[in-house]
């Protein structure tokens, strides 16, 4: 493998345990920025299935443009109903045809989009949405270099990627907080939370404070007394049975802290989306599943890119299998980073830079450690492509 420019060295700044405050954010699946993010990243699926299908391998695309329009509804507890649909416009570049034969069906692949919908928010029905695909072909020069073949691709954008490694117990908590609530065994337990719960935690020294904002299903919520219970059980179950598997500090906790005499949290499909809020790819969770300002991070949208050359993604997940590695061989390594930059038009396996920050582990002990798992991640790109085709690396 060729040389890049590669460097270990010691991590200047504190732990971020150590740091007096550190804040952290999670969108669950429901948000309609998560749904931007999973309705481009769909659409990238579907394309690169179908052009494996009818061409042999994966064409020029990237749909990573996506913008929900928020509906309007009508709710109360008990119910409601949606007046006016979601709107979903995904934008972006794809091969329409090849050889003079028509590759795709814009209408099937809107459907599919809405149905991948309704299954991440069970009470969205057909006439709630409306989706609307918008692609045209890609410019000449980026087609020209984009190969999906044997030989490492050529990266299509200059760009940059960040992971850190391991996560705090803040990061952990926040993480596995919305995806147990999200969980089959969390809407078991409180059936009439909705999808779109978003977290953010707060730890002010050994503190933590997490604030929750979960959309409620109407239909669900009888009136006024029954939300309120339900806003407690959900409150007393995380503070006696979830939060200790993930911390000891002392954790207070408070749910829809919006709500007042006259207003509550309840939607009719469990999402904002229905009519408090938009959605735009990119604007959620990192790659990592979280937002971290605490931490170095990159603002490089992920989903809807092709699997194949584009770097911002593809360097999403290598560099956080990297920091993910890294740990796990070098256990005394109590804190990561690690940056990755590409050049447009090298292959991807040719980093511009990549930039290891190392804490509690000397740097020139480790060095040749760490280029080698780098060098194994890079190898691996075609496992990694094929990897966002079956949904296995988290990108939101």
């Amino acid at each position: 493998m060729s040389s890049f420019n590669f460097e270990v060295r010691a991590g200047q700044d504190l732990l971020v345990e150590q740091k007096s405050v550190e804040i952290v954010e999670r969108k669950g699946k429901g948000h309609p920025d998560s749904l931007c993010d999973g309705a481009a990243e769909k659409l990238s699926v579907s394309l690169s299935h179908i052009y494996r299908q009818e061409v042999g391998r994966i064409l020029h695309h990237n749909v990573d443009k996506a913008v929900l329009v928020g509906g309007s509804s009508q709710c109360s507890f008990g119910g409601g109903k949606v007046i006016k649909p979601i709107k979903l416009f995904i934008v972006g570049r794809a091969e329409e045809e090849y050889e003079n034969k028509k590759l795709f069906d814009p209408e099937r692949l809107e459907t599919e989009i809405k149905e991948w919908l309704m299954k991440q928010v069970r009470y969205l029905r057909p006439e709630h949405l409306e989706i609307k695909l918008m692609m045209r072909c890609g410019s000449v020069d980026l087609r020209k270099i984009f190969v999906d073949e044997n030989q490492p691709p050529r990266a299509n954008d200059t760009s940059l990627a960040v992971a850190h490694a391991p996560l705090s117990e803040l990061e952990k908590l926040v993480l596995e907080t919305e995806k147990f609530l999200n969980s089959p065994e969390g809407k078991n337990k409180f059936p009439a939370l909705g999808e779109d719960i978003k977290i953010m935690g707060v730890r002010h020294g050994e503190s933590i404070n997490l604030t929750l904002a979960a959309a409620f299903v109407a239909s669900q919520v009888p009136n006024r007394e029954k939300y309120e219970e339900i806003k407690s059980e959900v409150v007393n179950y995380l503070q006696k049975e979830f939060v200790p598997k993930y911390t000891s500090r002392p954790v207070s906790i408070k749910i829809n802290n919006a709500d007042t005499e006259d207003s509550a949290y309840i939607t009719v499909t469990g999402t904002s989306a229905e009519a408090g809020d938009d959605g735009q790819v990119g604007r959620g969770n990192r790659a990592c599943g979280l937002i971290t300002p605490c931490r170095p991070m990159s603002l490089e949208a992920i989903a809807g890119k092709n699997p194949v050359s584009h770097v911002g993604k593809i360097y999403s997940i290598m560099s956080q299998l990297i920091a993910n590695r890294i740990v796990e061989q070098i256990p005394e390594t109590k804190q990561v980073y690690v940056y990755m930059v590409s050049r447009i038009n090298e292959p991807i396996t040719e980093p511009q830079a990549v930039n290891v920050e190392l804490w509690g582990v000397e740097a020139s002990k480790v060095k040749a450690e760490i280029k080698a798992i780098t060098n194994e991640i890079l190898k691996s790109w075609k496992e990694i492509r094929d990897g966002f085709l079956e949904g296995r690396w988290p990108i939101y």
